[in-house]
């Protein structure tokens, strides 16, 4: 969850990629961070968003994370598809996982001001490693064919699905064969079979649900 959020961040200004839709994106990150850990589950054999097959939760005992027991929660609380899920679970996520980030100092605070009359917050990147490291892996994947570790994979996929991933500042290499890839790994051609399932249904419902936001910003401005 901390990882996706410190990519999505400007690393000079703290403004989110895709910003109209990160409950979305941060919620698909809380729903692979459980099928990672193995707690979620998908219904039926069908990998496509159109049947919007129902999680549910899987395994026992308390996690150790706060934000993924509320998530696994809510997951048990009734059958949801994932579409619905995303909503539900990444809408109040923004401002704790921005704490997280500044505890660990891998982002800080800074106010500033525009046009040097209006005050702003920036939540500019650290001198930190920890993001760089993050990207150069993600370069391998993308660039160079490497083969992706499964969290690598798992984000690269929750990037491409959410269409952020042209928009990280500062930008990654961005061509077709780039976009290629990315698109192979969002549809799971990777890793263990019951985790792409997860995160595969996961990223069409992101996909989904970024295209039907985009289309009702486009419908209403027109």
């Amino acid at each position: 969850m901390e990882d996706l959020m410190l990519l999505l961040l400007d690393d000079e200004t703290g403004v989110p990629a895709a910003a109209g839709t990160l409950p979305y994106t941060l919620g698909g990150a809380v729903l692979v961070e459980l099928a990672l850990l193995g707690r979620i589950g998908t219904d039926g054999d069908n990998t496509s968003w159109i049947n919007d097959p129902k999680v549910h939760v899987t395994g026992e005992g308390p996690l150790d994370d706060p934000l993924l027991q509320e998530a696994y929660d809510k997951v048990a609380e009734k059958p949801r598809g994932a579409q619905s899920l995303l909503l539900h679970i990444g809408g109040s996520l923004y401002n704790p996982l921005i704490e997280r980030l500044l505890e660990r100092g891998l982002i800080r605070r800074e106010k500033k001001r525009v046009l040097g009359i209006f005050k702003m917050n920036a939540l500019p990147a650290t001198e930190s490693d920890y993001e760089p490291r993050m990207r150069d892996r993600i370069k391998a994947v993308l660039v160079d064919g490497a083969q992706p570790d499964t969290r690598t994979a798992a984000l690269i996929a929750l990037l491409s699905s959410s269409g952020a991933l042209p928009m990280l500042r500062p930008q990654l290499a961005w061509s077709s064969p780039v976009i290629k890839r990315a698109k192979e790994l969002e549809q799971g051609h990777w890793g263990a079979e019951a985790v792409n399932t997860a995160v595969t249904r996961t990223a069409a419902a992101i996909a989904v649900s970024t295209a039907a936001v985009t289309v009702t910003v486009v419908t209403s401005t027109n």
